[in-house]
């Protein structure tokens, strides 16, 4: 594996590395998949699938056919609910967005779209499954986020959320794979699809306001009446992401001295930092992506940012700069033991197989289950939702925790959650969650 350090990593991009966005969309719209190449075809990876217009791997033919797919996957098992729709920035999910509003309309799904916040990220839409369950027999929700999560602006993505709140299981992301595929060697027949304007109109498209309810809920996870009433400087990069119009209204609402670095929306991605290799990669756990609001850090007692759709997280303080994602993992999983006296005892702490094996020793020391998965989120889902685990956590800077009384809060990484988290450890322990890693590891080893 080459891990040669490009000579542009760290640095602002140059022009000749900037994408242009009217190519790739016509890319899109124009281009046809050629189902006999395996690069073409429709494969779900960890999370969706994902692909890039000028690569044939991501174009609209690719999207009206995984979105038929979902349609026909609901009816087998008769999910009746509505479908909870919402998108990140990207330059290729704007027009993948409104395909799969012509499909879903046109298969006369009862749609919700966002409303006055143009995008949506990835734990605003699982909040949304979860919360329309209770008390339902039938008539489960689910949803599709448009986001190739943080890779490069050039970058199309497409995933799918069960009732279950989170990624699809890999029975279910293979059964849409399959389904996709035949569509596509099909010729699209069989893809039922309106003109976005009609499917906009249609009386079971209606709007939700995702962002309302998201701040709504918020306080039953984090403690945020601490974090406002320590007055601790925080300091949020979006990273142009689908959060971009969250940020401000939880500072707002909730009385945080909360500053957003950057309100910046551009689908090019200018802002961001280049990776090591060479490209332009939103990797909030990345510490060349990361440069510029770590070199902020020494404005605010703590930092934080998000990828593009919101579900991954970083945490920068000012003596220690950007944390390592298991590090920070670690600390917050200890935190959390301390300070949820109502989550269930029987409540354990989960991680993926290649994440730090200080959550074991956290685990154990304060006296909760150790639940191990293979790599993937979509494996903690189930757990979470049932209450087995209170908290988990991958090695890519990905988590979600349980609500205060030890429900599910979502069952897909929750990166604002992530970051919020982070100010209310340093506000109600005085030492932020570097600080709080120091003292673990000399304590754990």
């Amino acid at each position: 594996m080459n891990t040669t350090v490009d000579p542009l990593a760290g640095k602002l991009p140059p022009r000749d590395l900037l994408i242009d966005t009217d190519v790739l969309q016509g890319a899109y719209a124009d281009g046809t998949p050629d189902p006999g190449d395996p690069a073409q075809r429709v494969r779900f990876g960890t999370s969706g699938h994902r692909g890039s217009a000028l690569r044939g791997s991501f174009n609209d033919r690719h999207v009206a056919a995984i979105v038929q797919a979902i349609c026909s996957y609901r009816r087998s098992q008769g999910i009746d609910g509505p479908l909870f729709l919402g998108r990140d920035t990207h330059a290729l999910s704007e027009p993948a967005f409104a395909t799969a509003v012509e499909v879903l309309a046109g298969n006369g799904v009862e749609l919700r779209i966002p409303g006055d916040a143009r995008f949506t990220p990835t734990p605003a839409v699982s909040l949304a499954i979860l919360d329309y369950r209770p008390g339902r027999g039938n008539g489960m929700a689910d949803g599709i986020v448009v986001t190739p999560s943080h890779n490069p602006p050039d970058s199309g993505g497409i995933k799918y959320n069960p009732p279950t709140g989170g990624p699809a299981s890999a029975a279910v992301a293979g059964w849409i794979e399959r389904e996709a595929n035949r569509l596509l060697a099909a010729g699209s027949a069989g893809i039922r699809r309106v003109p976005l304007r009609r499917a906009l109109g249609s009386s079971s498209t209606r709007y939700f306001d995702y962002l309302g309810h998201y701040l709504a809920a918020l306080p039953e996870v984090v403690d945020l009446a601490a974090i406002a009433a320590s007055g601790i400087r925080l300091g949020v990069d979006p990273l142009g992401g689908a959060g971009v119009e969250y940020w401000g209204a939880i500072g707002e609402r909730h009385g945080l001295a909360l500053d957003v670095v950057s309100e910046e929306v551009d689908p090019t991605f200018q802002f961001v930092a280049v990776d090591w290799d060479g490209q332009i990669r939103m990797d909030p756990s990345s510490p060349y992506a990361m440069q510029g609001l770590i070199g902020l850090r020494e404005r605010y007692d703590l930092a934080g940012a998000c990828d593009p759709d919101h579900d991954r997280h970083g945490i920068v303080t000012p003596a220690l700069g950007l944390l390592p994602a298991n590090d920070y993992l670690a600390a917050m999983a200890s935190y959390l033991c301390r300070y949820r006296p109502d989550w269930p005892v029987t409540a354990s702490l989960g991680r993926t197989a290649v994440t730090s094996l200080m959550l074991d020793r956290v685990a154990a020391r304060h006296g909760r289950g150790l639940y191990e998965v293979p790599v993937g989120f979509k494996w903690f889902t189930e757990p979470l939702l049932a209450g087995a685990l209170a908290f988990a956590g991958e090695e890519s800077a990905g988590a979600s925790l349980a609500r205060f009384d030890g429900t599910a809060w979502t069952t897909d990484k929750d990166g604002i959650v992530a970051v919020l988290l982070a100010a209310e450890m340093t506000a109600r322990t005085g030492r932020d969650p570097g600080e709080q890693y120091a003292m673990l590891a000399a304590a754990l080893g």
